[in-house]
């Protein structure tokens, strides 16, 4: 009879959420609850978060009228939601890089900041970006910069 009350209780905690403390973000209540299919933080240095990041700028600079390429110089914000795959939400700082834009386009870790200070330039952009890993898909959603 006891592992049936596990079973309840499992399938409760799965249909209304599970109470989370680890977050720790200030003005969250310590009994917030993470849904299931509900967006949850995640941190700036997460490698798939960087990877998602990129893709974007990628997206971003193949979409831009601008010479120069431009990277991520500061994830702001970042969200990730299991939803037919996995959706990343990132607020992402981009700078301009000193490299120009040719094809192929040049390795972004290898392109410093603009140095030259009339070159400078700096955009915040919200990016949603779709993984579908057993379709080999990603989709860049939203792309908003400002």
């Amino acid at each position: 009879m006891f592992s049936g009350w596990r079973v309840i209780i499992l399938c409760f905690l799965l249909l209304y959420g599970v109470p989370n403390s680890s977050t720790g973000a200030p003005g969250q209540s310590h009994h917030s609850l993470i849904l299931p299919g509900s967006p949850f933080p995640a941190k700036a240095n997460d490698p798939k978060v960087q990877r998602a990041a990129r893709l974007a700028i990628y997206k971003y600079n193949n979409s831009s009228n601008d010479i120069f390429l431009f990277k991520e110089s500061r994830i702001n914000k970042a969200t990730i939601q299991i939803v037919k795959g996995v959706k990343y939400r990132l607020n992402v700082d981009i700078c301009r890089t000193v490299c120009r834009k040719r094809i192929p386009h040049p390795n972004l870790d290898r392109c410093d900041f603009q140095k030259n200070k009339m070159l400078r330039k700096k955009f915040t952009c919200d990016f949603e970006v779709w993984f579908i890993p057993w379709q080999q898909k990603t989709q860049i959603l939203v792309m908003f910069c400002h």
